[in-house]
């Protein structure tokens, strides 16, 4: 839990006065409302797009019970908002403008990150607030990335039915415009530039120059500048029961995390994959129609034209190949080092329309 410094994490008299059981996610999730207050006008900052009273509060996902290489093609991709990408309209508003941001790093788009989403959804217009570049500001290695970029506008898509029919969107930061910000400035930014209504954090979200505000400084910050602020506790891992699940993080209290999706996916469990995405794993493979077709039942695509990450090596059966406007096909999938291959039985890969410049391959 967080810090008791906030009054957003103070236990109020009335608290059992304030709880609601509500359907979340795929467990039915309970919102455990701990503590609330209202800004009045004199307690924050006009925003300018914020007018009524808001509510910071810390909200419980218990009810999930969750205690659980090779170059990679770069392709761009419209599915998601850029802030360097748009022209702002005279008033000065943003696509976030008057929404509630999810704020997190969302690499794997998990059962975490979408009850982030549910949240958000529940009190307004839902998005995700990401950051780009940071590989390249922090000069780490390349990885091939959890979701294809292509791919990621679908899986929020698919989050509509828990989000109240209101698929959250995606808008992008360069990581290096708010590196050096400092949490007051960020929420400055939040407030005053990008003009958000709300946000929406995990109890052990670090944001600011050096990550070094805390999900009570956010609070604290949110209300000073007059935007709300909710504070979701962590949906935990439950396989989180053995040294082997243990992800190697020392910020790793046994949440669901990208860290352990990584993990899951280079061990080749598929199921473990699943449930902590709460979707099957689907990768996106670039093929080359005339180098790639190996038989007319299989196709060999290189590593390098793999566009997410792959399991680890090794044979997966109860796979389907998808695409666009055609009925799934059962296949199997070899991965090794050099390779995927794709190997149907009963379609002739190099004959249909599958056979095309993306493939799409779902792991049961």
């Amino acid at each position: 839990m967080l810090s008791g410094g906030s009054r957003a994490l103070q236990h109020l008299s009335d608290y059992h006065h304030h709880h609601t059981s509500i359907g979340l996610g795929f467990c039915g999730a309970k919102i455990v409302q701990l503590s609330s207050f209202f800004l009045r006008p004199s307690q924050a900052k006009a925003s300018g797009n914020c007018s009524y009273k808001l509510r910071h509060r810390m909200i419980s996902s218990s009810g999930f019970h969750y205690r659980t290489s090779g170059e990679t093609p770069i392709i761009h991709s419209c599915f998601s908002q850029r802030e360097d990408d748009l022209e702002l309209p005279a008033d000065g508003s943003t696509p976030v403008s008057g929404g509630i941001v999810a704020l997190g790093k969302f690499d794997a788009l998990h059962v975490g990150h979408r009850e982030l989403a549910i949240q958000a959804s529940r009190v307004g217009t839902p998005y995700l607030l990401s950051f780009v570049g940071m590989a390249e500001v922090f000069g780490w290695e390349p990885r091939a990335p959890i979701v294809a970029k292509c791919d990621r506008k679908r899986v929020l898509t698919s989050w509509d039915s828990y989000c109240g029919n209101k698929a959250p969107v995606e808008y992008e930061i360069e990581f290096a415009s708010v590196r050096h910000l400092t949490p007051r400035q960020f929420v400055e930014k939040l407030s005053k530039e990008l003009r958000v209504c709300g946000v929406v954090a995990g109890e052990n979200y670090r944001f600011g120059y050096k990550a070094s505000g805390d999900a009570s400084e956010l609070v604290r910050l949110c209300e000073e500048y007059g935007i709300g602020a909710y504070i979701i506790t962590s949906v935990m891992d439950k396989k989180q029961d053995s040294e082997k699940r243990d992800s190697g993080d020392s910020k790793d209290r046994g949440q669901v995390s990208s860290t352990r999706v990584r993990q899951a996916l280079a061990a080749g469990d598929m199921s473990y994959v699943s449930e902590l995405l709460g979707r099957a794993h689907r990768l996106i493979l670039q093929v080359n129609n005339t180098g790639d077709m190996q038989s007319e039942r299989r196709i060999s695509v290189p590593r390098s034209s793999v566009l997410n990450l792959p399991p680890g090596n090794g044979v997966y059966n109860a796979c389907l190949v998808l695409a666009d406007d055609e009925p799934s096909v059962p296949c199997s999938v070899v991965v090794d080092s050099s390779y995927i291959h794709v190997e149907t039985e009963e379609l002739l890969l190099c004959n249909s329309d599958l056979a095309q410049e993306f493939l799409s391959v779902e792991f049961g």
